[in-house]
């Protein structure tokens, strides 16, 4: 309880905006298996950043995806003991402000989870776009929505349908969210059972003439679309072979990776709501057990596009792609190329539908997450007491509020303005900061916060008379501080011009500002904030 003192009378203030969040346990550690597997997710987001490879031709793609997806483990071993420690909504915002200080913690978190996450709708809608609505246009003949959907408008059109289905999705209700993502989780994997299948039982060959006929049915090419492909896409570029191990190579290529397989631990602000959260096992087998699966399934499809796609075509078309010279101009969609095997236009149709799946479970998470970090910072009186609102089924649809309306205008620029859409490349690397602040945290908890730590399940793990918390948190460090190294220094990863750094900084001066605002407003009225921050959250 905080003292204050109204018309000279002593009166005792809670804390927290309330003794308990409102917040629903309606998730299994289960469910946030799955929530991490559509975080890192190899369909939307994997087979988007692989082709970019090309930027970094020395890499040796394969081998960066399983190099980095070890290393990546250290990641899930510093969150799953935070999450064991302190199992709360609000995740990196509670732990950094608990250890770090309410100031540090408050600006990093809500830089990284809140106004950053406004400009990640425009890029899921993006992916919308070249993954699900263009190449269904294509498939059932409307040639003028392929082109719409590439367009201003159709980015803006796309950018609002992902947002709304988002809000809509989380409005539901954890416990229905679980239920949807639960239904795109599992028909997903059937689609890529298909692929996979289907990769396996076509010849190169065959997929040759395949592509040839379907590249001229659904997209006007002429001659050998094929042999044109792998002509645009190695002009000045010569693809590694798939097996190469270029160690140098594949250290420059994980920052560009991390775009991809960064987020095993997107659920971590949401383990309020997951029952058995201060289990660190479990917390191990959600986070790094979708980090390890997916990179699997991610080798096997590379060897599988090797076999029937060619290697060096599968690169080609990604660098073709980037350049504008690509034969059927769109985006080299694993999926779509897969569909090609096909002669019918429905089996095309129900393949890339059900694939569709893959964004569909991944749609929520634009925002799902981000809501409970506004929601903590609410809780804990920083943000105005509204925004800690939840509704009968625990949704705290203030905070969505804030998730959504600002992301509607910066949706717009980024549709009609390049220059704008440049500076969304940013999108990751200002959540590494935050991922890096609690990284710092972690690492320091056990002589910060020794009551705590030494009270939790992993106080008796120790690396070399470390804690375990400890070892991990300083080896995630490297690869994170390695990244932002590279993505500040090398234009090869597209997120270190000017404009972007002006952004950037304003997002961290206006979280600034607001944190200077409340500790006037709630001094005013006679609460201490540092006594917030002296207590866990209450459940």
């Amino acid at each position: 309880m905080a003292a204050t003192t109204t018309g000279g009378e002593f009166e005792e203030r809670a804390v927290f905006v309330r003794k308990a969040t409102g917040l629903v346990r309606g998730w299994s550690v289960r469910d946030a298996f799955i929530y991490a597997t559509f975080a890192i997710n190899l369909v939307t987001l994997g087979w988007f950043i692989f082709a970019s490879a090309p930027f970094i031709p020395n890499g040796g793609l394969l081998w960066g995806v399983i190099v980095s997806g070890a290393f990546l483990i250290f990641q899930a071993i510093t969150y799953a003991g935070l999450i064991s420690v302190m199992p709360r909504a609000g995740g990196d915002y509670v732990w950094m402000s608990r250890v770090l200080g309410g100031g540090i913690g408050f600006v990093l978190a809500v830089a990284g989870w809140w106004f950053i996450l406004w400009y990640w709708v425009p890029i899921y809608a993006n992916i919308f776009n070249i993954e699900v609505l263009g190449p269904l246009s294509a498939i059932v003949g409307w040639h003028g929505g392929v082109t719409f959907w590439s367009g201003h408008a159709g980015v803006f059109v796309a950018s609002m349908i992902t947002a709304g289905l988002a809000s809509l999705f989380i409005a539901l209700g954890i416990r229905t969210y679980g239920r949807i993502q639960k239904f795109c989780f599992y028909g997903g994997l059937v689609g890529l059972a298909v692929m996979a299948i289907m990769l396996l039982v076509t010849s190169h060959a065959s997929f040759i003439n395949d592509f040839n006929s379907q590249a001229h049915r659904l997209y006007g090419t002429t001659g050998n679309a094929y042999a044109a492909t792998l002509k645009a896409g190695t002009k000045g570029y010569t693809p590694s072979p798939i097996g190469s191990f270029n160690f140098s190579g594949v250290l420059v290529l994980i920052p560009m990776l991390l775009f991809f397989n960064l987020w095993s631990n997107w659920g971590a602000t949401l383990y309020g709501e997951v029952r058995g959260a201060s289990d660190f096992r479990k917390n191990i087998y959600a986070m790094g057990g979708a980090l390890i699966a997916t990179t699997i399934v991610a080798g096997i499809f590379f060897l599988l596009f090797s076999k029937t796609f060619g290697w060096n075509f599968y690169m080609a078309g990604n660098n073709a792609y980037y350049a504008g010279t690509l034969p059927i101009g769109v985006f080299p969609y694993p999926a779509t190329l897969a569909a090609m095997i096909f002669t019918s236009p429905v089996l095309q149709f129900i393949l890339i539908a059900v694939m569709s799946l893959w964004f569909f479970g991944w749609v929520g998470s634009v925002f799902l997450s981000s809501t409970r970090v506004v929601f903590a910072a609410s809780f804990d009186r920083i943000l105005p007491e509204k925004v800690a609102s939840v509704s009968r089924n625990g949704v705290p649809f203030w905070s969505l509020a804030l998730m959504l309306v600002p992301s509607i205008p910066l949706a717009a620029l980024y549709a009609w303005s390049k220059t704008f859409e440049s500076y969304t490349l940013d999108a990751t690397l200002v959540i590494a900061i935050t991922f890096l602040g609690t990284t710092v945290s972690a690492a320091i908890l056990p002589w910060r916060k020794p009551e705590i730590y030494n009270a939790s399940p992993i106080a008796k793990y120790k690396v070399a008379g470390l804690p375990l918390i400890t070892a991990a948190a300083l080896l995630f460090a490297v690869i994170l501080i390695w990244a932002l190294v590279k993505w500040f220094s090398d234009a090869a990863y597209g997120v270190n011009n000017t404009g972007s750094y002006y952004l950037m900084g304003g997002m961290y001066v206006l979280a600034i500002a607001i944190y200077a605002v409340s500790q006037v407003v709630r001094k005013r009225q006679g609460i201490d904030l540092s006594l917030v921050y002296g207590e866990i959250p209450a459940e």
